[in-house]
């Protein structure tokens, strides 16, 4: 027998995901256009403004009362993950 409540929940879940790779191709749409702005390969990487995102991911986290290591795990992830997409994409 199935749990019915454990399944509402993973359509849920489901759904969210999908809500996810919405955001995820409006993202790239828009690193894409960065990417072309950028000149030399040494661009690619703005350590600073890493930082900067890192710290403000954080803060709001906090005002949301999220856990603020599942935040921080997920942009570093997403970051890098951007990074390497953009070496692959850059002058393509």
């Amino acid at each position: 027998m199935k749990n019915i409540k454990l399944l509402k929940i993973r359509k849920k879940l489901d759904k969210l995901d999908n809500d996810f790779l919405s955001l995820i191709k409006k993202r790239t749409n828009l690193v894409n256009k960065v990417l072309l702005t950028k000149k030399y390969k040494n661009q690619i990487v703005d350590k600073k403004r890493i930082k900067r995102i890192l710290n403000n991911i954080k803060i709001k986290s906090k005002k949301r009362n999220l856990d603020t290591k599942i935040t921080n795990e997920i942009w570093k992830s997403m970051i890098r993950a951007y990074i390497k997409y953009e070496f692959r994409n850059f002058r393509k």
